[in-house]
């Protein structure tokens, strides 16, 4: 069984301290919207580059010389307060579910200097070979680097089919 969000109250009192991994994200004036905060799609974009950087220093894992790939089967994000350019952003990343061949993130977005969470959103992948897009094991390396920002019960949770 892969791991979905927790409820939105849950999310919605984390703070800097659930996090163990950070990078700064300076918002651009295109980041903006109409109504002159941080569009949604760019949250997304702010999830995909914490985690993707993260696995590539961390996991050894690279898109471009690797034989397994992680591909987005569910997304969340829960918005709490807004953000606009030109804010400054911490982004932090756990990871709540590890298992065989799947892996939930999820990701704190701050704005520099806050405690609170503007929002909280983030993804789970599963691995799969990169030529068949078959479901394969999680290398023993990117599992290692994952579990350094577990944060949970157990590592053993049951595994879906996918």
């Amino acid at each position: 069984m892969l791991s979905g969000p927790t409820s939105t109250s849950d999310l919605k009192t984390r703070t800097r301290a659930d996090y163990n991994f950070f990078v700064s994200y300076r918002t651009r004036w295109s980041d903006n919207d109409q109504y002159s905060h941080i569009n949604n799609a760019v949250y997304y974009h702010l999830f995909d580059s914490i985690i993707n950087a993260y696995l590539i220093a961390h996991c050894d894992l690279s898109p471009q010389a690797s034989d397994a790939i992680g591909l987005v089967v569910s997304s969340y994000c829960q918005f709490f307060s807004p953000l606009s350019f030109p804010d400054v952003l911490d982004l932090g990343l756990r990871v709540n579910h590890v298992g065989k061949s799947s892996v939930t993130y999820e990701v704190g977005v701050f704005c520099e200097g806050n405690t609170e969470p503007a929002a909280v959103g983030g993804y789970t992948h599963v691995f799969v070979d990169a030529v068949s897009r078959k479901t394969s094991q999680m290398r023993d390396r990117t599992k290692e680097g994952l579990q350094r920002l577990f944060v949970g019960p157990s590592c053993s949770k049951p595994e879906s089919k996918l």
